[in-house]
């Protein structure tokens, strides 16, 4: 299989990979002041919809919880399988995360609305892992899944 068809661009493509998504661990996602900030509200739906959420958050060294969920300072550290790893960092910063999601080796990783890193993509696809970027998945869901 050529490691390119593991790249997700297409809403029909999308729409299979959510379908198999159960748990979900969200890299940067923010602390509970922060309510406001799609790397909180986002995946507070996401639990709302269903979904299981694991928070990661990367900009928040040692906070503990969020969301009232346990968080972990790494994605690797996450304990069992992980479907999907929704990325909330600024482009310039995904590529320091790239061994620990492959240490986990989730089913999928979801970069936000904005943030692409080619090589990254590549990196992850070549190991294996579904790769989405630059779309939100809030919307997509909303979209997709209703």
């Amino acid at each position: 299989m050529d490691w390119q068809s593991n790249l997700i661009t297409t809403r029909d493509g999308v729409r299979e990979l959510l379908r198999g998504v159960k748990r979900i661990a969200v890299l940067g996602m923010e602390k509970d002041e922060n309510s406001d900030r799609p790397a909180y509200y986002v995946p507070k739906y996401m639990m709302d919809a269903g979904y299981e959420i694991v928070p990661v958050p990367a900009k928040y060294p040692g906070l503990e919880k969020t969301a009232g969920l346990k968080a972990y300072a790494t994605v690797a550290e996450i304990p069992g399988d992980v479907d999907l790893v929704n990325v909330f960092r600024r482009p310039a910063d995904v590529a320091r995360h790239v061994d620990d999601i492959l240490a986990k080796k989730p089913r999928a990783v979801w970069l936000q609305l904005g943030i692409r890193d080619d090589v990254a993509a590549e990196r992850w696809a070549r190991a294996g892992i579904l790769v989405v970027q630059d779309r939100c998945l809030m919307v997509d869901h909303q979209r997709l899944m209703r």
